[in-house]
């Protein structure tokens, strides 16, 4: 590898609140706060929105959208497609 062109590749722990978890893991994010791990470490935290904890995909909670209603809305403002 050449010296210099990388960025620096260290331990991180993401978090998200959400889901009242956290994972630790080497990234190249970097986080002004920090937390102290299960190991005495103390890393820096990235707070998530979504993880595979808390993203319906994963967790197989679906949420249902009214997509009929957003269709027949483009079909009134721009009219039947031929």
């Amino acid at each position: 590898m050449k010296k210099g062109i990388h960025p620096d590749y260290h331990a991180v722990v993401f978090r998200d609140n959400g889901a009242g978890m956290a994972f630790l893991t080497r990234s190249t994010a970097t986080s002004d706060k920090t937390i102290e791990w299960e190991d005495g470490q103390t890393y820096p935290v990235v707070d998530v929105e979504i993880s595979s904890a808390s993203h319906p995909f994963y967790t197989g909670r679906t949420k249902i959208i009214d997509t009929a209603g957003q269709v027949e809305k483009f079909r009134r403002r721009f009219g039947k497609a031929d």
